[in-house]
């Protein structure tokens, strides 16, 4: 048995087939895009580039099989809030179920991490943004991951804590029945705004997407940038992430709330693209984009994934929440083919955000976990803290 780095195209083909060895034989696996694995590694693309770098490995055993893969960050802009010391991450983490080969992917990590200054690593995350391949699923593993969505065999979290790994905190994902009605009190609270000229809620028009991209930027800066990573979004970067959008967008499920025209909150879901990908077996190409138009047409997909939802500190415990999601919900409700919402992960250090969908009549689908290991013993282990909310109106 031996690891070598992924530096060569052999080599990367390798990487990618370990996740299919491993994950081939639960059938409701859905095999990422080869391209959003290699966007992770790929310097021109990935701006994560700009704050830290990566490097990944492939373990094969004596008859030259690969069992194992694992990739190692750094950056500049990861820390979590509560952090007392420099922290890397491991990722997109692959292995058959032996603990020799896993803690050898885990120690040559380490070693990597040490020597650029690292004191802990936090995994599986991803180089570098929360919203694609964060966490090692617990639970749920009768259902489909949804796009972007780690999904991993059930004996993974033994691998990890028995290296030593502990629960930094847990992700739970919710979904429910799209045509179910909401709580009386969604309807309650909305009246309250609704009856106040000087709010309004509306969905995102694509001939006007630059403009909803900027209020975006508004809403990110002023809710989440304090603890997703300490650096703000500029208008720029939100405009390239709305335009990237724009092709798999449906104007229906994604809405801003103002006050008196300054954008406040929103709420932006999409159409789940694992529906369509579970089709091209890692493949975006022209007949695959073709074959995706023609499932958009038709009405494929009949599930819908939550992205963002976020309200800038000022107005929340208002019941801004209920205002927005209750004008979408009667859009979404009537004007749509889809079934089931599956939400995007809420930490536990995030109970606004749990409360939030469980008010919501949701049930909780998955679990995932995002471990800690500190190299050092000594160091204290600390659970992530629970986010402190403004309740000032």
């Amino acid at each position: 048995m031996h690891i070598k780095e992924v530096i060569t195209q052999a080599d990367k083909y390798k990487f990618l087939q370990v996740a299919v060895m491993c994950n081939i034989s639960n059938p409701n696996w859905i095999r990422p895009l080869n391209k959003d694995i290699e966007h992770t590694f790929d310097t021109s693309k990935n701006k994560a580039f700009r704050q830290g770098t990566c490097v990944r490995w492939i373990v094969e055993d004596d008859q030259h099989q690969t069992i194992g893969r694992i990739a190692a960050f750094v950056s500049k802009k990861y820390f979590n809030k509560g952090d007392e010391y420099a922290v890397g991450g491991v990722g997109l983490f692959e292995c058959i179920n032996d603990q020799t080969v896993a803690n050898l992917l885990f120690d040559t990590a380490k070693t990597w991490l040490q020597n650029k200054g690292a004191q802990a690593m936090d995994g599986p995350i991803n180089f570098l943004e929360r919203d694609k391949f964060w966490g090692l699923m617990v639970e749920g593993f009768d259902i489909e991951p949804m796009y972007g969505m780690s999904f991993n065999p059930s004996y993974y979290s033994a691998l990890f804590e028995n290296y030593g790994f502990q629960n930094f905190y847990n992700q739970y994902y919710f979904a429910m029945h799209i045509r179910e009605a909401l709580p009386e009190k969604f309807a309650q609270r909305h009246a309250r705004f609704a009856s106040k000229p000087d709010y309004k809620a509306i969905p995102i028009q694509k001939n006007k997407v630059e403009k909803f991209a900027t209020d975006f930027c508004t809403i990110y800066n002023a809710a989440w940038s304090q603890h997703e990573g300490g650096k703000e979004m500029t208008t720029e970067q939100a405009i390239k992430i709305f335009n990237a959008m724009k092709a798999i967008m449906d104007e229906k499920l994604i809405w801003f709330a103002y006050y008196k025209d300054t954008p406040i909150a929103c709420w932006i879901s999409i159409p789940d693209l694992n529906q369509y990908f579970k089709y091209f077996n890692g493949k975006l190409g022209v007949w695959e984009k073709i074959r995706l138009l023609w499932m958009k047409y038709k009405g494929v997909c009949e599930k819908v994934t939550g992205l963002v939802f976020g309200i800038i500190p000022k107005f929340q415990a208002m019941g801004i929440d209920s205002f927005l999601i209750y004008e979408g919900a009667k859009v979404v409700q009537s004007k749509s083919s889809y079934n089931i919402y599956e939400m995007g992960w809420a930490a536990d250090w995030n109970p606004k955000m749990i409360n939030v969908y469980k008010s919501l009549g949701a049930h909780q689908t998955r679990r995932m976990v995002t471990y800690r290991y500190i190299f050092d013993a000594n160091l204290p282990f600390k659970r992530h803290p629970i986010i402190a909310y403004n309740h000032q109106a």
